[in-house]
């Protein structure tokens, strides 16, 4: 379990309808002791910068099926960036190319995580990330 709570957005950016692997890792956070606000379907970029901004958030997970990965993703962390929120971890998941992982990871993704990945995988993953900003 962390030792401080951290706040983590766990959104669906676009028209992409499928949300269960989202939900999963939203659990999945939330089980590990993470304050976890999911957004819901159909999000706009502008709309999950904001939710991070007002949350506050320590990290965002960008989850997408339909293929706009490469347009979604980026946006999230442009929009970030414009409103100095340069610190916010943003990690992404789903069905994501694997010519794409490295594109979107030089854009500001800071992991991609592919269908099957273990949730532990994905939590343990975020901790050390987080921990390691914290020091």
């Amino acid at each position: 379990m962390p030792t401080q709570t951290y706040r983590i957005v766990v959104a669906k950016p676009g028209l992409d309808g499928h949300d269960r692997g989202a939900k999963i890792v939203a659990r999945a956070l939330r089980d590990a002791g993470y304050e976890v606000i999911y957004t819901g379907l159909h999000q706009t970029p502008e709309q999950i910068a904001e939710t991070v901004i007002q949350e506050d958030a320590d990290a965002v997970g960008l989850s997408c099926h339909s293929g706009a990965h490469m347009t979604l993703f980026p946006r999230v962390v442009q929009l970030l960036h414009d409103q100095g929120a340069d610190d916010v971890l943003i990690f992404g998941g789903g069905i994501i190319p694997r010519d794409d992982i490295p594109k979107l990871k030089d854009r500001g993704i800071e992991e991609i995580f592919t269908p099957g990945t273990p949730t532990g995988d994905i939590v343990d993953w975020l901790r050390a990330r987080l921990t390691k900003k914290a020091s």
